[in-house]
């Protein structure tokens, strides 16, 4: 479909070394765009061999984005930016989020990180009249036991695209996003490595089985094609029916 043909577009996906971030570049390359992503270990040659990782056709940046500083230091990968997808996350458990160090250090990867980044590249998007898309959660919507900041963190993230969308979309940037439950990927392992959890999240899924990364990365095309050119502000909820 030409809606769906990104070629000649220039991408960079935050967190798109692993996960649905990954899945999500590489979504993209196979359409025809350039894409760069950030990561957070060293180099490239380091996420050889992990599972969910494949910089194959890919730029890359080491950057922590939990680090102001080191988010206005990065070099911009590209002279123009059309789409900017933002799949950076992370979540702690023990209660570390109960405590101030683990609930700054999550707040500043899910939700600052996001402001930040998105307004480093504003002036790019604005001239291509590009596109936003943020990777949330439905535990922006529903309680997550043992993990107030990453909940709460998501929830920002949220209001956050609505607000950006109202802001930036009068320059033609549009500002959305989406809401995945369960894929399986490092951040879900705690409960995909688990059979009797495994088995009590998939028993809530009306679909009867957990999302596949391939099916987020689709959400994310959309999103940041002209098949979406009205929609602005929206996070899209990618759940099997699960908050239903």
């Amino acid at each position: 479909m030409s809606e769906l043909d990104f070629t000649g577009k220039k991408v960079l996906v935050v967190g798109g070394s692993s996960g649905i971030g990954n899945g999500v570049a590489h979504a993209f390359r196979a359409r025809g765009a350039a894409v760069h992503v950030w990561g957070t270990r060293a180099s490239a040659a380091e996420y050889d061999g992990v599972e969910g990782s494949d910089l194959n056709g890919l730029g890359y940046t080491s950057v922590d984005v939990s680090d102001p500083g080191a988010i206005a230091a990065a070099p911009a990968p590209f002279d123009t930016l059309d789409v900017l997808i933002h799949s950076q996350g992370t979540v702690l458990y023990g209660r570390k989020e109960f405590e101030r160090e683990g609930w700054d250090k999550v707040m500043a990867v899910n939700v600052d990180s996001v402001m930040h980044i998105s307004q480093k590249f504003k002036a790019e998007l604005l001239a291509q009249k590009g596109s936003i898309v943020v990777v949330s959660s439905i535990a922006a919507i529903r309680s997550t036991v043992g993990n107030p900041a990453y909940a709460a963190s998501k929830a920002a993230a949220v209001s956050l695209v609505k607000t950006l969308g109202q802001a930036w979309a009068p320059s033609g940037v549009r500002v959305n996003g989406f809401a995945p439950s369960l894929v399986d990927t490092k951040l879900t392992k705690i409960t995909m490595d688990h059979p009797d959890r495994r088995e009590r999240a998939l028993a809530k899924i009306p679909l009867g089985r957990f999302g596949e990364v391939d099916e987020m990365a689709n959400v994310a095309l959309f999103l940041a094609s002209p098949l979406a050119s009205y929609l602005v502000g929206q996070t899209l909820i990618v759940d099997g029916g699960l908050t239903l």
